[in-house]
């Protein structure tokens, strides 16, 4: 083939330039270099479309991030409207945060961001015992989620501004305690309540449909009888967990592992410093900068004249609210805990030793070292399961990286079997039957998004050929083949008919009980004797007693001026409740530390809902727009 098209190139160039040539002038070098032509817009920000590509993506990857983090989690919450829709809106949150924060020139620091990393507790994991970065461990953790470090650090900066434009609101929350308990002793009242049900089931002996009506019924609801589309499938599993349990070790390959990395397996050393900050506000002029700085040197030489007075020094003059009250006093930490800057002065000290004035973000420090914790290293015999799965793991992703290209090669180029990947590889060939768009947890590594989308994917349904190998899980890959393939489809009446006839039964019973219930409450409210009602119940938001959602609601929010107070609700499939409410009481009494507690908690809530607002602002400022209405609920 591709030596036909390279005798054949000044053909198939001339072919190709007639093609090319009428679209630019139609429709310019836009039309072909827009990475979206044509795509459909779902929503848009500040004028900035978001396309339906963009939503399909940012769902695939929620999706496998909670995948990932519960791989139990069943496939068909995943894959609902609601799922889909609540997707659509965190990327919509997320580009109006971009864009405010863009807007509002709320730009993140080099120091900022190098902090936030230090702070990060996967990326403090990568420091080798003299405190330095291990360079190549980072690239491979940021090139686990598809990114050079450059493109990682870009996110957490840009994650950064995002958080500044709402942290005035979120910062500053406050409700008064008088205020915060008027309102949830309000929303905690309890009320003296008689509950009549109706319940659709003694309803049920009275519905007695036709046939004509269940005919009806089915072809109605034709989406109540569905068999979704399924296949039987095979598929290869190619695991790096797997290929460590094949994993086998020499004896002085793990015996020189120990003797290379024993002060770091060991652990880092860590030591204990006690600090005087004082701090400068952000944006200060230089001179007050500058009187800040004096005023620490101050200390420092004060400090040095007598050692002994650190810690009463710190009380007084610290600005850092966490360590003042103890003296200045931060405890035990290790390389990567702090700032460069206090700790590269911190590891520089002697024991005991008080450093010069140190400038950070956070202001101006004077550090005195109070004490060093050297690791104690650890024997062979401690260490070596640990060191045997280190080995094992660093050996099976090799083997993994090395086999995964002939892998996907061995799919692709052989597309009508697994077996000769399987027999090459020596993995085993699984297969699965009536797998599901929204399968269970059964279907393990198959209930993977990308994986259903290409094993349902037209091409191969109909080719029945081999999935490209796709990437499930860190250090995994999957291919499939479609074997048998049902489309979707309405099953016939008589395969369902008793399934029919119990829905219409319910649904006429549930009407039947509410009609019931209905007339009850207007006799009711109209004088009749309602001493047969069931006896009286305290309920309250605290304690429901046992009450559907829906009946606690009425119950709670029927208007209490004139009592008693009358009122139904709808139970859906359930049937009818009528509701009497008798009396309103005052919420019962708490032990004396939760009112504190419950403040807080209203503080947050209150605060919440002031976040809620400045965000809704947000969005009418700079015109958010949702072209896709949201799921029924």
């Amino acid at each position: 083939m591709f030596e036909s098209i390279r005798n054949h190139k000044k053909y198939l160039m001339g072919f190709l330039l007639i093609l090319i040539v009428p679209g630019f002038v139609l429709f310019g070098v836009q039309g072909f270099s827009d990475p979206n032509p044509g795509g459909e817009a779902v929503a848009s920000v500040d004028g900035k479309d978001i396309t339906q590509a963009e939503w399909d993506q940012a769902h695939r990857v929620e999706s496998q991030r909670l995948r990932d983090a519960n791989p139990t989690l069943d496939a068909k919450l995943l894959d609902s409207e609601e799922f889909r829709y609540a997707a659509l809106e965190r990327l919509v949150r997320d580009r109006l945060l971009v864009t405010a924060a863009e807007k509002f020139k709320l730009y993140t620091s080099d120091q900022h961001l190098a902090r936030a990393l230090q702070q990060d507790p996967a990326i403090a994991a990568l420091r080798r015992a003299d405190g330095t970065l291990d360079v190549e461990a980072y690239k491979q953790l940021v090139g686990r989620q598809g990114m050079t470090p450059e493109m990682y650090e870009a996110n957490v900066r840009a994650d950064l501004s995002k958080q500044q434009v709402g942290q005035g609101v979120t910062g500053s929350g406050f409700v008064p305690a008088d205020l915060a308990q008027l309102t949830l002793n309000a929303f905690f009242e309890r009320r003296e309540v008689r509950v009549q049900r109706f319940a659709a089931a003694d309803q049920a002996s009275r519905v007695q449909p036709a046939d004509a009506d269940i005919e009806r019924f089915y072809q109605e609801n034709p989406a109540l009888f569905q068999a979704p589309e399924q296949a039987d499938v095979e598929y290869l599993v190619l695991d790096a967990a797997a290929l460590q349990q094949s994993v086998t070790l020499n004896e002085a390959d793990v015996r020189s592992y120990y003797e290379q990395n024993v002060s770091r397996l060991s652990g880092n050393e860590e030591r204990r410093a006690s600090h005087i900050l004082l701090s400068v506000p952000a944006g200060a002029p230089a001179t007050e900068k500058d009187a800040v700085r004096q005023r620490a040197q101050a200390l420092l030489e004060q400090v040095r004249k007598a050692p002994q007075t650190f810690a009463a020094v710190a009380k007084a003059e610290s600005k850092d609210p966490g360590s003042a009250a103890n003296g200045g006093d931060l405890d035990y930490f290790g390389r990567g805990a702090m700032v460069k800057p206090f700790e590269d002065a911190v590891f520089a000290l002697e024991k005991g030793a008080i450093s010069d004035v140190v400038e950070t973000d956070f202001g101006f420090h004077i550090i005195q070292l109070t004490d060093i914790k050297a690791p104690k290293p650890r024997s062979f015999d401690e260490m070596r399961a640990q060191i045997e799965t280190d080995l094992k793991q660093q050996q099976a992703q090799k083997l993994f990286a090395e086999t995964a290209d002939t892998f996907g090669n061995l799919v692709y180029e052989q597309a009508d079997s697994l077996q000769p990947a399987a027999e090459r590889l020596k993995l085993e060939v699984k297969t699965f039957k009536g797998l599901t768009r929204q399968p269970g947890a059964d279907a393990g590594v198959l209930a993977n998004p990308r994986l259903l989308d290409a094993i349902f994917a037209p091409e191969a349904v109909q080719s029945k050929r081999n999935t490209e190998a796709v990437e499930t899980g860190s250090g995994q890959l999957v291919a499939a083949r479609v074997v048998s393939h049902a489309p979707a489809r309405t099953k016939p009446l008589a395969e369902v008919r008793d399934s029919v006839r119990a829905r219409l039964v319910a649904q006429r019973a549930a009407e039947l009980a509410s009609e019931e219930g209905a007339k009850q409450l207007a006799s009711w409210k109209a004088g009749a004797d309602a001493s047969g009602m069931p006896a009286s119940v305290v309920i309250s938001r605290e304690d429901p007693k046992g009450m559907p959602a829906a009946l606690l609601k009425v119950a709670l929010s029927t208007n209490p001026a004139q009592l008693p107070a009358w009122a139904g609700v709808s139970l859906g499939d359930q049937g009818y409740a009528v509701v009497k409410v008798e009396k309103v009481l005052p919420r019962a009494k708490r032990d004396a530390a939760v009112p504190n507690q419950e403040v807080a908690q209203y503080t947050q809530w209150w605060t919440a809902a002031e976040s809620q607002a400045y965000y809704e602002m947000l969005k009418e400022q700079f015109r958010v727009k949702l072209m896709v209405p949201a799921p029924q609920r």
